[in-house]
């Protein structure tokens, strides 16, 4: 019997577009950890919204139920989402939308450029969207000639700085003001010239130019945080009202969401209303929450189109001990919690979704052995921080050892002659399998004492175990074995005989 779900593709098929690492993540690390400024900018960001989610978590009582409903209504989405699926495409299409199935990012985006030359526009403005981050929709329709902006404020201060997110929620979460202010000095089309790094000023600024985009774009292309199978209704979540301008004042609205987003009801929204704020943001409640059903005569956009987006997902939902990764609902809190992410940034990570999730979704996405992405499951300290802060309870560390584990089967049917760790293994194999073989070994410890020499450190080991030396000393070994220790200090006792007696 087949282990993937009735009704899935019985092999998958794998993600494109910004998903792969162009150079392995311990490579990009070393590089980030390099620079000062990103690693200040990063803790403080982090460890202050850590400390705001810490505190209004801290307000519900049942927390922890709540968590336990949102993983129950996740896995039984990913139980049932052919179906689910169907039902919200007929009650999408039935209040006047359009679904466009893609299967790749090269199939999505040759939609949506089809979508947007149909309107004869130019330029549109986009909003909220991770998932045309995935695909590379801006690059993309610049090659087609058509200029897309970015109306929320941080993805438009890396789409001016000619940068890439680095964060899921706070995309210029490795920018300061000051960096900021010199942005929009040179990119910003007649921004004040006397503009200072004052956040009210910065916003002003960001406020005037996008008003007139706002006023101007025939077209919008927005994300979706959730969708709603029973009523076709799609959901966005944000924080500064430029998605809600996106989304009511252009003619035509073209929605890009990928297919596990979906709930079955509006009643199991409540439970996502009140686990994504707080996890995110460290608020209550966000400030402005966007809900749009169909096509509404008179009122909106009146030509609404839906791209259901796979790229990859039905691959993550095949793997039975991954398929949990697309529970994620983007909030960040594994990121915020993340030793590793917390020095390197988002952008070590190489694709669109850094951090935790990161290293475990990207893979599942594009298959172990695509590009580079064999080198993200090792991103960890495996601390576990990451499991505890994710709302909807998805075991990010079990499933990178999964990862890892089958990333070392992948190796291992490529690799001749076997490598470092295959004889390695072997060696160990051998050692452990008789106390005669571990025995012998142990003879050797007095050639780790003179390795390591008057300091009593071995700091320098060859090959593969090299990686361990070069950041930890190793203390030099004990003079004698334990075994050998305990065989001096307990001789065993002479056997006490009676005698006159029975022995």
């Amino acid at each position: 019997m087949s282990k993937v779900f009735i009704g899935m593709p019985p092999l998958p098929a794998f993600g494109s577009g910004n998903l792969n690492l162009t150079e392995p993540f311990p490579r990009a690390a070393a590089r980030e950890l390099g620079n000062q400024q990103l690693r200040s900018n990063l803790r403080h960001a982090t460890h202050t919204i850590r400390d705001k989610r810490l505190k209004v978590v801290a307000e519900l009582p049942d927390w922890e139920e709540l968590r336990d409903a949102g993983s129950a209504i996740k896995e039984s989405v990913m139980a049932d989402l052919p179906a689910l699926l169907e039902r919200f495409e007929a009650n999408f299409t039935a209040r006047g939308g359009k679904v466009h199935w893609a299967r790749d990012a090269a199939e999505a985006n040759a939609i949506i450029t089809e979508l947007v030359r149909a309107t004869g526009a130019q330029e549109v403005v986009k909003v909220k969207s991770m998932a045309t981050q995935e695909i590379g929709l801006n690059e993309h329709l610049e090659t087609e000639g058509i200029a897309a902006f970015e109306t929320d404020l941080a993805e438009l201060i890396v789409q001016l700085g000619h940068d890439k997110p680095s964060h899921i929620l706070v995309p210029a979460i490795h920018k300061n003001r000051t960096q900021v202010r010199d942005i929009f000095l040179a990119e910003m089309p007649g921004v004040d010239p006397d503009l200072t790094n004052d956040p009210a000023m910065l916003a002003g600024a960001a406020r005037s130019y996008l008003r007139s985009k706002f006023l101007t774009a025939r077209v919008a292309i927005s994300g979706a945080n959730f969708g709603i199978a029973d009523s076709g209704t799609l959901a966005v979540v944000e924080s500064e009202g430029n998605g809600r301008m996106c989304l009511t004042l252009p003619e035509t609205l073209i929605t890009v969401m990928g297919i596990e987003k979906l709930l079955p009801t509006f009643a199991d929204l409540e439970v996502f209303m009140a686990l994504l704020p707080r996890s995110s943001t460290g608020e209550r409640m966000n400030p402005y929450t966007s809900l749009w059903t169909g096509v509404t005569a008179g009122d909106g956009p009146q030509d609404v189109h839906l791209v259901l987006l796979d790229n990859g997902r039905s691959a993550a939902l095949a793997d039975e001990m991954g398929r949990s990764a697309l529970h994620c609902i983007r909030c960040s809190a594994c990121m915020n919690v993340c030793p590793v992410y917390e020095r390197t940034g988002g952008h070590a990570y190489g694709s669109t979704y850094p951090g935790p999730i990161g290293a475990i979704l990207s893979p599942l996405m594009t298959g172990i052995e695509a590009e580079e992405n064999n080198s993200l499951p090792y991103a960890s300290s495996l601390c576990g921080a990451c499991f505890d802060a994710c709302p909807v309870k998805i075991n990010i560390p079990e499933i990178l050892v999964h990862l890892r584990g089958k990333d070392v089967d992948s190796r291992r049917g490529r690799m001749k002659p076997p490598s470092q760790m295959d004889l390695l293994m072997k060696g160990a194999q051998w050692a452990f399998s008789s106390g005669t073989h571990l025995g012998l070994l142990e003879k050797g410890l007095p050639l780790g004492r003179l390795a390591a020499g008057r300091s009593k450190k071995i700091k320098h080991l060859p090959g593969l175990a090299a990686r361990w030396t070069d950041s930890r000393d190793i203390p030099a070994p004990p003079p004698a074995s334990f075994r050998d220790w305990w065989a001096k200090e307990h001789v065993p006792e002479a056997p006490i005989t009676q005698q006159g007696g029975e022995a």
